[in-house]
C-alpha cells in the first residue's frame, strides 16, 4: 500500500512516498479501514513542515475517511461496507476535557491518516454522515469538531445569538454554517473582498473586511447596537484577541481556538474583566461530540465547503496551496 512519512528534520521537499506492506487482519477490538481521503489543517502543515518535531517517518494526517474492510473479534458498532471518519483524540471518549498535548493524536504522536489501509481500535473512528462523500467526510474530524464544540457543547449556542467569525479557514466556515443551521446571525471577517462576497453566498448577515477596517471589534458593537457578539470563534490568538475582546457582548463567549498570530502576547485583562466574557481555549473534542455532531448534520441542511482537492501523490503540493492562504474552507486529499 501506499503511504507518506515525513523525514527528519521535516519539510515539505522531505514528504516521502513510501510503498509499505498491508496491515493484516484486525485483532479483538480492532478494524481494518481502507482510506479514501484526508483534509489538510494548520497542525498537520506544522508537522509536515517541521515546525512540530515528530518522531523520523511518522505518517501525518490528522484526519481520515474511508470504508470498513474488516472488523475484530468484539466490535459490534461496525461491520464491513461501513462509512466511517478518524477521530481526533481517539482515548478521549466522552465527558469532559481529559487531553492538553498530542501524544496520541494521529499524524503527531502516533501515525496518522496518509496511507491507503489501516489496522485501528474501532473507537478511533465514528460513522460518516448519511450521503456524505469521503472528502466531506474527512473534513470533520478536526475543523468540523472544532467549531461544533466551540458554539454548541461549550458554548451552548441558541436560536437568535450572534457570532463572529474570523477569517475563511475550515473552522471558521463549519462555524458559520451550523450558527445559520441553528438560527444564529453572524458576522464574518476576511481581508478579501472576494471571499467576503462568498460568505455573504453562505449566509453570513454582515461581513467586515478587517484590512480595511482594522477595528473591527468597535464594527461589531456598531453592527449589534452596542451589544456585541455572543460567541466569538477566535482563531488568530494574540494578533487578534483584543479586538475579539472588544467585539463580545457583557457576559459572552470567546473560544480560543488557534494561534495563527504567535503563540503568545498581551491580552487587555481589563477590558476582558469588564466584560465579563468566558475566555475559553480549546482543541477539537471528544468521540461522543462527534457522534453528536454526526447525527445533527444528518438533519442539516449544510455540507462542508470544499476548496480543491490534490491527489495523494501531490501532499506537498497541497500544503503549499494552504501555505499561500488562497483557500477557502477546506483542502482535501483523494486516495
Amino acid at each position: 500500500m501506499k503511504a507518506i512519512s515525513v523525514r527528519s528534520p521535516g519539510g515539505l521537499d522531505n514528504l516521502e512516498i513510501l510503498d509499505s506492506e498491508a496491515p493484516g487482519e484486525p485483532g479483538p477490538g480492532e478494524m481494518r479501514v481502507r482510506l479514501h481521503a484526508s483534509s489538510l489543517n494548520f497542525h498537520d502543515y506544522l508537522v509536515a513542515n517541521g515546525s512540530i518535531r515528530t518522531e523520523d517517518g511518522r505518517i501525518p494526517m490528522s484526519d481520515g475517511a474511508g470504508e470498513v474492510e474488516a472488523v475484530g473479534e468484539g466490535v459490534d458498532e461496525f461491520q464491513p461496507g461501513d462509512r466511517v471518519v478518524s477521530t481526533f483524540f481517539p482515548d478521549w471518549l466522552d465527558g469532559r476535557a481529559r487531553v492538553g498535548n498530542f501524544k496520541r493524536t494521529p499524524g503527531d504522536g502516533i501515525d496518522g491518516y496518509a496511507r491507503e489501509q489501516v489496522v485501528a481500535a474501532a473507537q478511533c473512528f465514528t460513522r460518516a454522515p448519511e450521503g456524505y462523500s469521503h472528502q466531506e467526510a474527512a473534513t470533520l474530524t478536526t475543523a468540523g469538531l472544532t467549531a461544533w464544540r466551540a458554539l454548541v457543547v461549550n458554548g451552548g449556542l441558541r436560536a437568535g445569538e450572534t457570532v463572529l467569525t474570523l477569517g475563511t479557514g475550515g473552522v471558521s466556515i463549519f462555524a458559520l454554517q451550523f450558527a445559520r443551521a441553528m438560527g444564529a446571525a453572524v458576522i464574518s471577517t476576511s481581508s478579501s473582498d472576494e471571499k467576503i462576497e462568498k460568505l455573504k453566498a453562505l449566509g453570513a448577515d454582515h461581513t467586515i473586511n478587517y484590512k480595511s477596517e482594522p477595528e473591527w471589534g468597535k464594527r461589531v458593537l456598531e453592527m449589534t447596537d452596542g451589544v456585541g457578539a455572543d460567541h466569538v470563534i477566535e482563531v488568530g490568538g494574540p494578533g487578534t484577541l483584543p479586538q475579539s475582546i472588544n467585539a463580545v457582548r457583557i457576559g459572552g463567549h470567546i473560544s480560543l481556538i488557534g494561534v495563527l498570530t504567535g503563540g503568545a502576547g498581551e491580552v487587555p485583562t481589563a477590558k476582558l474583566m469588564a466584560k465579563q466574557a468566558r475566555l475559553q481555549g480549546l482543541i477539537v473534542g471528544s468521540r461522543a461530540d462527534q457522534q453528536d455532531m454526526v447525527r445533527a448534520l444528518e438533519v442539516m441542511d449544510c455540507r462542508p465547503v470544499i476548496d480543491r482537492c490534490f491527489a495523494f501523490d501531490d501532499i506537498a503540493d497541497a500544503f503549499r496551496f494552504e501555505e499561500a492562504g488562497r483557500h477557502f474552507g477546506k483542502i482535501c486529499l483523494e486516495f
